[in-house]
C-alpha cells in the first residue's frame, strides 16, 4: 500500500483495529519464537530469560499495544503524520536496543543479537498492522 492510498483510506472500526493488533501480536510472537529457538540452538545461554516464551510474549504484546497508542496519538495531533512516523519509528527501535545491550553479560552476543532482531521483527509486524487498520491521513 502506498502512502497516497493510505491518505485516502477509510478509518477502521474498533473490531477491525483489535483484530489487526491481535494478528500483529500473533505473527510477531511466532517470529520471536523462531528467533529465540534459533538463538538457543546457536549457543545463547539456556537460562537467558528474555529468550523464554513468557518474557517475549508479554513484552511483544505490550510493545505492539503501546505502539498502537503512540500511532493513534500521532494520527490525531500531527499535521504531517508520515513525516513524524518516518523518523519516530526507527528512532524508537534504536532506543529499544539500549536495554538489550545492557544484557550482554547474561546473554552474550547470540542472545543480544536475537533480542535486537526480535525488536526489529516486532516493529515491522506492528507498523504493517497499524498502516492497515489505523491508516495515517
Amino acid at each position: 500500500m502506498s502512502v497516497a492510498s493510505d491518505a485516502v483510506a477509510v478509518r477502521r472500526g474498533p473490531l477491525a483495529v483489535a483484530g489487526g493488533l491481535l494478528a500483529a501480536i500473533v505473527l510477531a510472537v511466532a517470529a520471536d519464537t523462531v528467533i529465540a529457538q534459533l538463538a538457543l540452538a546457536a549457543g545463547a545461554p539456556d537460562d537467558f530469560q528474555p529468550l523464554k516464551a513468557p518474557s517475549y510474549i508479554f513484552l511483544t504484546t505490550v510493545g505492539i499495544l503501546a505502539g498502537a497508542l503512540g500511532w493513534s496519538i500521532v494520527r490525531k495531533v500531527s499535521n504531517d503524520p508520515w513525516a513524524l512516523v518516518r523518523w519516530l519509528v526507527p528512532t524508537l527501535v534504536l532506543v529499544s536496543f539500549v536495554p538489550d545491550f545492557l544484557l550482554y553479560g547474561d546473554g552474550g552476543a547470540t542472545g543480544v543479537g536475537a533480542l535486537l532482531l526480535m525488536h526489529v521483527t516486532v516493529a515491522v509486524a506492528a507498523v504493517v498492522a497499524y498502516r492497515k487498520v489505523m491508516p495515517l491521513s
